[in-house]
């Protein structure tokens, strides 16, 4: 039964580094973290930009695997730190203001991941020629990018997630 366990262990891990050595890959390639850097105008601590990402990416993968150690809500609710009364209500401005502002740099940075790849590969001003799309691109990716913005706040507002239509 133990050996089960380790061969599970071992594919588990193997699997995960695989998976972070692509996502790394990517990042790399597309040259998005000195682009970041470069803009911010920090190009001297772009080790400490990439080793946000490594360690931003290994405290997702262990709060993923391990949930009950990052219950800090159950910490503050069972222990009442802003009163019997008020807690749930602080706690509550205290997550909705921590997921509003991780949802704002989560799809900065995924929305930043897919223009850089869509610029390494040159797609944009390919399918501009392809099409005769002369004059009005930056209107029509910002047609693009209101478009998933209503459309995600649709989805989360309705709380189309939770059924699926």
């Amino acid at each position: 039964m133990w050996i089960r366990q380790l061969l599970l262990m071992v594919i588990g891990a193997s699997s995960g580094l695989i998976v972070s050595a692509g996502v790394f890959t990517v990042l790399i390639s597309v040259g998005l973290i000195p682009r970041f850097a470069g803009k911010m105008h920090v190009a001297r601590r772009i080790f400490a930009l990439e080793e946000m990402v490594v360690l931003g990416t290994l405290a997702g993968g262990f709060f993923s695997i391990f949930g009950d150690w990052g219950q800090i809500g159950a910490f503050v609710r069972s222990r009442e730190l802003f009163g019997a009364e008020a807690t749930d209500g602080v706690w509550d401005l205290i997550g909705t203001l921590f997921l509003i502002t991780f949802g704002l740099f989560a799809g900065i940075f995924v929305g930043c991941l897919a223009l850089a790849i869509a610029e390494m590969l040159n797609t944009i001003p390919v399918f501009a020629r392809r099409i005769g799309f002369r004059h009005g691109l930056g209107i029509a990716i910002l047609a693009v990018a209101l478009g998933k913005l209503i459309g995600s706040l649709v989805y989360f507002t309705q709380r189309v997630y939770l059924y699926g239509g």
